[in-house]
């Protein structure tokens, strides 16, 4: 992919962390990458942060709670570029109840006002991009998808805690297999990855790993060859058990 300059890539929550650095390398392979947030300014700081290292990049504002945002984008790729070939669902939050710097380990103590707002960023908002902007995809018959996912989501290594995180995520790893599943004709790829532990705001400064450690399989998976598996979890360029 990195001969086809004409490839283009949407990353959702990229003025910062992760989604900022898959921005960056996506840049820096040859695509068109358009950067997208929530706040305008924001996704232009981090617009201009890029440029000034010779990166350059498209921005649009983007809420993906809100279909209209999305329907919005969806017309601005068609008018602008005429294609979609990547979309990275990055963008997602973690409202989950905390005491005393530790989360609530009992989901019976959970906040469902806080789960449901998850979910709707989480999950819904993922689903709701597919869902405008897979047709974009179908009209080239080709894409990859790519999930932002956690191994806080997977049923193989679940616990207790982080209530509303977890549910999102096992939720968005379930979309990614069911959507991998009716676009297996179509050669558009569809996988979900755990960044692990990244230092950013979500992941605090303690964490393990760099943004760019958290990066680099998100930014291989938009790279997969034709025939590459599908409706998979990856870490560290390994398939994970769900």
């Amino acid at each position: 992919m990195s001969n086809a300059p004409n490839r283009v890539a949407v990353v959702t929550g990229a003025n910062r962390g992760i989604g900022l650095e898959v921005a960056r390398e996506l840049a820096r392979a040859g695509l068109t990458v358009v950067l997208t947030c929530r706040d305008e300014v924001k996704g232009t700081e981090a617009q201009k942060q890029l440029a000034s290292e010779g990166v350059k990049v498209d921005v649009r504002s983007l809420d993906i709670t809100n279909s209209g945002s999305i329907r919005d984008l969806a017309l601005y790729l068609r008018k602008q570029y005429g294609r979609l070939d990547v979309l990275v669902n990055n963008a997602g939050i973690m409202l989950d109840k905390f005491e005393n710097g530790e989360p609530v380990m009992s989901i019976l103590d959970c906040d469902l006002s806080n789960v449901r707002k998850t979910m709707e960023t989480n999950v819904y908002g993922a689903l709701s991009m597919i869902k405008e902007l897979l047709p974009l995809m179908k009209e080239n018959h080709y894409g990859r998808i790519v999930n932002v996912s956690s191994g806080l989501g997977q049923m193989s290594e679940m616990g207790a805690g982080y209530a509303g995180y977890r549910l999102s995520k096992a939720a968005l790893n379930a979309l990614t297999c069911m959507v991998a599943d009716e676009v297996t004709s179509e050669n558009i790829i569809v996988n979900a990855c755990c960044p692990g532990w990244v230092r950013t705001d979500m992941g605090g400064k303690h964490a393990s790993r760099s943004v760019e450690e958290g990066a680099d399989t998100i930014v291989w998976l938009c790279q997969a060859a034709d025939g590459s598996p599908s409706g998979k979890l990856f870490r560290d360029r390994e398939e994970q058990p769900w």
